[in-house]
């Protein structure tokens, strides 16, 4: 019986569960993964960060004129974009003589007969 209980005591892992040298593998570890990053100034020569890093203070106004840029380029887009009767010509619409509320309304009852199950 005394060996049993002899083995038994060798089984048991007494190491505690945190060591009081810290792992400085795992630490090395994360080191030699960030070193090949670049640092603040380099990301900025390179153009991926901005230079103007805004404060609290002025990024509200910043926000606002990216905000104001945004919304003019969808008009100047429509802007270039070619009339109707030009496409018409170039064959990419086809003249419709129907007017824009007869189109709706036969789309609303294509629609309706669609959801319906008629169509």
């Amino acid at each position: 019986m005394s060996t049993s209980n002899e083995e038994h005591s060798q089984a048991v892992d007494e190491s505690p569960i945190s060591p009081i040298c810290p792992d400085t593998g795992r630490k090395i570890s994360q080191n030699n993964h960030s070193m090949p990053r670049p640092n603040h100034s380099e990301l900025v020569e390179k153009n991926i960060l901005a230079t103007f890093a805004p404060t609290p203070g002025n990024s509200a106004p910043q926000k606002e004129l990216e905000k104001i840029t945004l919304e003019g380029k969808p008009n100047d887009k429509i802007l270039h974009r070619p009339n109707p009767e030009k496409l018409v010509k170039g064959g990419v619409l086809h003249e419709d003589l129907r007017t824009a509320e007869q189109a709706y309304e036969e789309a609303m009852e294509d629609e309706y007969a669609k959801r319906e199950g008629g169509a």
